[in-house]
């Protein structure tokens, strides 16, 4: 027997909607996996949230990086391990799969100035 249009579409349309789930899923812990990270290495110094101050005042809260360039452009620095020109900024190092968790969550505490 030949589904019809009626079950095929209704077919899709459960395949699409089951695939779209597991992708916001997937991205959610990947989001997680980066707010993880950035609360083990970084939230020392910074804050990491949409909210609060940083524990160091000279240390720019997270949510405020995408107001002085794109957040994507920080990937090349994480992947050779953040080194700056102050001391006590800890070298940083991350596997791709970490690099990428870590830009998702901080692309999700990003405000506008």
């Amino acid at each position: 027997m030949v589904p019809n249009r009626k079950t095929l579409a209704g077919l899709v349309s459960a395949a699409v909607m089951l695939a779209a789930t597991g992708a916001v899923a997937q991205d959610r812990d990947r989001e997680l996996r980066g707010k993880e990270i950035a609360e083990a290495a970084c939230s020392p110094c910074h804050a990491i949230g949409k909210q609060g101050a940083s524990p160091n005042p000279a240390s720019p809260p997270f949510r405020t990086l995408g107001q002085k360039y794109p957040v994507e452009s920080l990937e090349e620095a994480l992947a050779e391990g953040i080194l700056v020109g102050h001391p006590g900024m800890p070298q940083v190092r991350m596997s791709p799969e970490d690099i990428g968790a870590f830009l998702a969550y901080l692309k999700t505490v990003q405000v506008e100035k």
